[in-house]
C-alpha cells in the first residue's frame, strides 16, 4: 500500500463557477479543512492528479492555490474548537 503523506490545500479563485468545481473536487479528497483550507492525506500518485485536475480547473491568470506538505516530525498546533488532522484507515474518493 502506497504511503500517504499529509498536505494542506489552500486556494483563491476568483470566478465563483470555478471556485465552486474546486471547492467539490477537493472535498473528495479532504479530511477535514475550513473555507479555502483542506486536509489531505494523499499518495504521490493521488497529489499528482489533484494538481493535473486543478491545473486544469482554475485560471492561472487570476486564481491561485498552495500545496503544502505537512513534515510528520513537526508538531501540529490547534487552537479553539480545531482537531488535529488524522489518516483514517480508508478512503473514498469521489
Amino acid at each position: 500500500m502506497a504511503a500517504r503523506e499529509l498536505y494542506l490545500i489552500a486556494y483563491d479563485i476568483s470566478d465563483e463557477k470555478r471556485l465552486n468545481r474546486v471547492r467539490h473536487f477537493l472535498k473528495g479528497y479532504s479530511t477535514g479543512g475550513q473555507k479555502s483550507v483542506y486536509e489531505c492525506f494523499l499518495t504521490e500518485r493521488e497529489l499528482n492528479s489533484i494538481v493535473e485536475e486543478i491545473t486544469y480547473l482554475i485560471d492561472e491568470r487570476y486564481d491561485r492555490v498552495h500545496i503544502f506538505k505537512v513534515e510528520r516530525r513537526g508538531k501540529i498546533h490547534v487552537l479553539g474548537i480545531a482537531v488535529p488532522p488524522k489518516d483514517p484507515s480508508y478512503f473514498y474518493i469521489g
